[in-house]
């Protein structure tokens, strides 16, 4: 019998943290290194999707694309 295999909260977090990058890039029209480099510059990953994966996890993924973006654009005008 083969042992089911077990995915950590962490996986399945930075799992939803790729998809919002691709999401992110598909709706801008740039690659998702882009996206990482600004996402990563403000610091949106660690200080917003990680800590609301619960909240942001449940938006469909059109309406997720436009807060994302609305978000980076709001923190890199604070640079």
């Amino acid at each position: 019998m083969d042992e089911i295999r077990k995915i950590s909260k962490e996986q399945i977090v930075m799992a939803f943290v790729a998809t919002c990058i691709e999401t992110m890039a598909r709706h801008l029209g740039v690659s998702y290194q882009e996206v990482y480099k600004r996402m990563e510059r403000v610091g949106m990953i660690d200080n917003y999707i990680v800590p609301n994966y619960e909240p942001l996890h449940s938006e469909s993924r059109e309406v997720l694309a436009e807060r994302m973006v609305e978000c980076l654009m709001n923190w890199e005008k604070e640079l």
